[in-house]
């Protein structure tokens, strides 16, 4: 696993003040198996604080290692940033009295691949980008390195619960638009004007069912060619353009 130096937290009490001050965590590892009283305290702090926790090979723990294995069987992998709330999306909109653009991303795993939406993004005019807390890349220092500095500029919102998010999105107005091979409408025939929400599937799977089912639109981009996919950021750009072309006719 790569990761900065700068985002790993290890060891017990590293780990549980880290939690303890509130800190921005994306998740946190702990050795597989071990009995061990204070690691228990961790996780269960860490579920009540809403941070991913999964239980791994001690190897795996030594590749993550920034200190060499004196990880103490849990290290913590913090965000690089603070995360928003989904209303500061909103607001943000609403004080530049522009029709909300929200993006929001179903389970990319890939923080490369999550910075790069964000910068395609950032470039588009979106005004925040929503992820789900488990199953997701978050904002770590790979994600922000590959944002090229986008993820500075972009508001960005974690959430427990991606369907929900979803439905208070559309009571707040907003038209939510998946995009999938085999979707109702072109890409190009699909009016994507007014207050929208668009929704990047992920690198493997494309969009969940539940989140399909709570689209208002689910578009497909014509391929042309023998490969049957595009990869995650390239469609985010594409769908994300297309949003902008529309709004600028």
């Amino acid at each position: 696993m790569n990761m900065s130096e700068e985002n790993i937290i290890e060891g017990k009490n590293a780990v549980i003040e880290a939690l303890r001050a509130g800190r921005a965590i994306d998740k946190i590892f702990l050795a597989r198996g071990t009995k061990d009283k204070a690691l228990g305290f961790i996780a269960s702090n860490a579920r009540n604080a809403g941070v991913a926790v999964t239980e791994c090979d001690r190897r795996k723990l030594d590749a993550m290692s920034a200190t060499g294995g004196a990880h103490q069987g849990v290290i913590a992998v913090a965000a690089a940033r603070e995360y928003c709330e989904v209303s500061d999306i909103l607001d943000h909109a609403a004080a530049l009295g522009e029709d909300p653009f929200v993006v929001v991303c179903d389970g990319i795993e890939d923080p490369r691949n999550l910075g790069a939406v964000i910068r395609c993004a950032e470039c588009a005019g979106a005004h925040g980008v929503v992820i789900p807390r488990h199953h997701s890349a978050g904002i770590t220092a790979a994600a922000d390195k590959a944002s090229a500095g986008a993820a500075e500029h972009m508001l960005v919102a974690r959430v427990a619960n991606l369907t929900a998010a979803l439905q208070d999105l559309k009571r707040h107005g907003l038209w939510v638009y998946g995009a999938e091979a085999g979707g109702e409408a072109q890409l190009w025939k699909t009016d994507m004007k007014g207050p929208i929400c668009l929704v990047i599937g992920s690198e493997g799977q494309g969009v969940s069912r539940l989140v399909r089912e709570n689209c208002d639109f689910v578009m497909s981009i014509p391929l042309f060619g023998q490969v049957n996919s595009l990869n995650a950021s390239v469609a985010a750009a594409i769908l994300m353009y297309e949003v902008v072309r529309q709004r600028h006719e």
